[in-house]
């Protein structure tokens, strides 16, 4: 019987710096295909469903990935769309779970929580969904349960935890909780090699169970001034903030992780070492625990012309992608970037997406094809004043009725048939035709057919950011946000 106070608490707030080109600010790992047919964000989800209800499964993400995430997660739309809870931005792990614990409270005082980030790939959910059956019994009982992982190598990236094996918790089948001795963060070489070779230190996975009051009591306790905060901003999200206050609240906030502001802290904490093959996918280098290897230990995805190439990551996202005679190498090709790198520096990636942003550079953002609940866009060309985009409609959806202050916009259909509404008109184009937006005109796309339609939009004025625009009708309900 499935415990009637479990909730899923998925962490969603990624960066999207590990897996440049693929991932963008706004298109983060979670939202990857890297194995399966499922990004992992929805791997994530339909995890937890053997465990939870889909209504029992939130999502603690910011405003910027919040429609992206709800396009992920269409299949769940019923069940997940009163459950994102919106950070106004990323502060670590601990003011996200807080926060995600004051709002189960709110909704069920005795709620135990799974808390997990969506972007990890975990291969035997029937094994996952055992793990959390026996953390439920030790969360009831009060303690802060982690998952061990067995290690594979003398990892330098990775947390390890010490279970006190003098202190048993509980069994069950083949798996067993104890209390932790010591959590270790991230050991030189040296000190992997020896834990793994002792066999008692596991990799700490990131995945959390507990009840939302003792994760929050624990809170209290060592970390005082991050609960007091966490404690005001919710009362103030539940009343409205009608003043704006939680924005700048949630700013000031020590930026602090779970592990370093409760669990290393904690008397409470236990560990349950698990079985399941576990991977937090922590940069291109790692794709082939993952992956399926070619005779040659290299990694292919795409339209791959390699000769002589091994244990090599080859990615080509649309364009032919030609190698020769490569060893340990990533080479990962997108529309408008392409990533050359051994596979020993491939955690530097994210040192190459720090110096696009401090260029202002567009492609750390997002990618030239961005998805939307009623189609996609492409953006084609762009400089200085103008911008030119390829936009998908699918048959029967619409965008926002919308004005924009500073860019006027033209367009153009190249397939299907369109309904616009400009201003106080309506009326219909077919390819071939087209109109023109002047600024500050209210207006809408609508695709009336049962094609999809293609138009190539033409933007033009001082400034061209996604951000000019006023929603006055949106059926996606983008006009108000939920915030945290």
């Amino acid at each position: 019987m499935k415990n009637p106070h479990l909730y899923g608490v998925i962490l969603a707030g990624g960066s999207g710096t590990r897996f440049w080109p693929l991932s963008r600010e706004k298109f983060p790992k979670q939202f990857l295909r890297i194995i399966g047919e499922e990004t992992l964000i929805q791997q994530t989800v339909r995890r937890l469903l053997g465990a939870m209800p889909a209504n029992r499964v939130f999502i603690v993400t910011n405003e910027q990935q919040a429609d992206s995430i709800e396009l992920q997660l269409i299949d769940w739309k019923d069940e997940l769309k009163e459950n994102l809870i919106l950070e106004p931005e990323g502060r670590n792990t601990a003011p996200a779970i807080g926060l995600a614990a004051f709002h189960l409270m709110e909704k069920d005082p005795e709620a135990v929580m799974v808390v997990l980030p969506a972007d990890q790939v975990i291969k035997q959910p029937v094994k996952f969904q055992q793990a959390v059956k026996v953390g439920a019994q030790l969360a009831t009982e009060g303690h802060l349960v982690t998952f061990g992982i067995q290690p594979t190598r003398p990892e330098t990236g990775y947390g390890y935890i010490q279970p006190d094996r003098r202190t048993h918790l509980c069994s069950k089948g083949t798996l067993s909780g104890y209390r932790v001795a010591q959590f270790v963060e991230k050991p030189s070489l040296q000190k992997a090699k020896r834990y793994v070779r002792s066999g008692n230190f596991y990799w700490n996975s990131g995945i959390f169970m507990w009840k939302a009051s003792a994760v929050l009591e624990e809170l209290s306790k060592h970390n005082a001034g991050l609960f007091r905060s966490l404690k005001r901003i919710h009362a103030l999200w539940q009343s409205g903030d009608s003043k704006g206050r939680v924005p700048k609240l949630y700013k000031q906030l020590e930026s602090v992780s779970i592990d370093h502001g409760v669990m290393e802290r904690s008397s409470r904490a236990a560990v349950i070492p698990v079985h399941f093959e576990w991977s937090d996918v922590g940069s291109w280098s790692s794709l082939p625990e993952v992956g399926d290897c070619d005779d040659d230990g290299n990694v292919r995805y795409g339209n791959i012309v390699d000769l002589g190439s091994t244990n090599s990551v080859l990615y080509a996202d649309q364009r032919i992608v030609a190698t020769i005679g490569l060893s340990d190498m990533v080479v990962v090709d997108t529309a408008d970037a392409t990533l050359v790198c051994p596979k020993s520096q491939a955690q530097n990636v994210k040192a190459i997406v720090k110096e696009l942003k401090q260029r202002q550079a567009p492609e750390h953002l997002e990618h030239r094809t961005v998805h939307r609940h009623w189609g996609s866009y492409t953006v084609l060309e762009e400089a200085r004043g103008y911008k030119v985009k390829r936009i998908t409609v699918t048959p029967g959806k619409r965008l926002s009725l919308q004005l924009h202050h500073q860019r006027s916009e033209h367009w153009v259909v190249i397939r299907g048939q369109a309904r616009v509404t400009r201003g106080e008109q309506e009326f219909e184009l077919h390819a071939g035709e087209s109109t023109g937006i002047p600024p500050e005109t209210p207006h809408r796309l609508a695709n009336p057919g049962t094609t999809p339609l293609e138009i190539i939009e033409t933007q033009n004025g001082p400034y061209l950011g996604e951000d000019d625009i006023v929603r006055f009708q949106d059926d996606f309900g983008r006009v108000k946000k939920r915030k945290a």
